[in-house]
């Protein structure tokens, strides 16, 4: 059974970063003229901070060192975040973004841009802005009406206790 490269750096290093109590997102080798980019993604629902990050960073560097995984070549190994416009794939993305405005593109066709107010096993309660001065409103959206979603920024979100207050 043949894996690639990403498969075995994979299966290597994501036990050291649950170890970490940070998730493995993203696993991806660049080649960037004759060196190699090592490029690796952690998130968990807490988030993962500058030290966090140095840390997993620093621990996959020695497992990396002591094996032969990256083969005999230079490599530079960079360790971050998803980012703030992060794709969501997986259950616990949709979890994580609870709270958050998500632009969805919908089996159906067409596009949604929605507040997640919760996620569960079968799908999310969304709040949908008001057009033109009408209220929001509510909806359910199961995952499989979902083809694509992503994290929306905000620049001029309110604060919650503030739209209370209005």
């Amino acid at each position: 059974m043949s894996t690639t490269q990403s498969e075995r750096l994979r299966e290597l290093l994501e036990p050291l970063v649950s170890s970490q109590g940070l998730d493995l997102e993203e696993i991806a080798v660049d080649a960037v003229g004759r060196k190699r980019v090592l490029r690796v993604v952690v998130d968990s629902d807490t988030g993962a901070d500058l030290d966090r990050i140095a840390d997993v960073s620093r621990a996959l560097s020695a497992k990396l060192d002591e094996t032969d995984a990256m083969g005999g070549g230079e490599y530079t190994l960079e360790v971050g975040t998803p980012g703030a416009e992060r794709p969501l794939t997986e259950h616990r993305h949709y979890v994580r973004a609870t709270g958050r405005l998500v632009r969805f593109q919908l089996a159906e066709g067409g596009e949604l841009v929605a507040r997640i107010l919760e996620a569960d096993d079968d799908g999310l309660d969304l709040e949908v802005p008001g057009v033109k001065g009408r209220k929001a409103t509510t909806r359910r959206l199961a995952f499989d009406d979902i083809t694509r979603a992503r994290v929306q920024v905000e620049f001029n979100r309110k604060d919650n206790e503030k739209e209370e207050e209005a």
